[in-house]
């Protein structure tokens, strides 16, 4: 793993170094985290010969002094598609979760040269679910994920800090009212929506109404996992992406 300041925003790379115009692979995090959580499936990517890229969101851990305050998904959709193209990364492969499932939704929309492929795992925010409802199910979720995740949880929601998330979830509350719906009805680029069996965020008929209102979406489980999927089962995430994508390209 190497890390480094990409385009102004702190980055993890894994596997060969990216390539202008080359595809890549990016992993977007959900709210108040960092990249860490998903340097599990960033190894088992990277084995596959990918050059997979996490950034820390502007306004989020190591990305903190990007930006001035709590961030919109939208806000964070532009900001990555700036990021991604000072880097002059080909379309890419992106692999979201949680709130981060609003902001890739938001890049496919609205730049969607910029993504070949899009898998959302445990997209979060059902629209009409109050912010305290939400809160209930990541409490519910909380004992089903690995204590690891949890050290590593928290200690990016101290560095990003308390207020900055507050706000960020509000943004995201909105955002899930009034526009995630219409961005995936927008997205073009095939799309897989993931979540593991256990997870209380992400319900499955939800999972599944975000499948069936994308123009080419499917829908899939991990046995056993929670919201975190790609951090408790990494193998198993990765399986089901590259079949994705070998299905996809085929």
């Amino acid at each position: 793993m190497e890390q480094e300041t990409l385009g102004g925003i702190f980055t993890r790379r894994f596997g060969p170094p990216p390539r202008a115009g080359a595809p890549a692979t990016l992993l977007v995090h959900g709210l108040g985290l960092s990249g860490r959580y998903f340097v599990p499936l960033a190894e088992r990517l990277a084995a596959h010969g990918r050059t997979v890229l996490v950034p820390d969101l502007p306004g989020n851990a190591r990305s903190r002094a990007a930006a001035r305050g709590a961030s919109s998904p939208e806000r964070a959709a532009a900001d990555l598609a700036r990021w991604h193209r000072r880097l002059a990364l080909g379309p890419s492969l992106v692999v979201a979760n949680s709130v981060g499932c609003q902001v890739a939704a938001a890049l496919a929309a609205r730049a969607p040269g910029l993504v070949r492929r899009l898998v959302l795992t445990g997209p979060a925010l059902e629209p009409g679910a109050s912010g305290w409802r939400l809160c209930g199910r990541l409490l519910a979720d909380a004992p089903r994920e690995p204590l690891s995740l949890l050290v590593v949880a928290a200690s990016d929601y101290l560095v990003t800090g308390p207020l900055r998330i507050a706000g960020s979830f509000r943004y995201a509350l909105r955002d899930a009212a009034a526009s995630f719906e219409a961005n995936l009805c927008r997205v073009s680029a095939p799309t897989l929506v993931l979540r593991g069996t256990g997870d209380t965020i992400a319900p499955g008929p939800w999972v599944r109404h975000v499948a069936r209102t994308m123009v080419d979406g499917r829908a899939v489980e991990v046995p056993g996992a929670a919201h975190a999927a790609h951090y408790s089962a990494p193998d198993a995430v990765a399986e089901r992406i590259e079949s994705f994508t070998t299905e996809v390209d085929a």
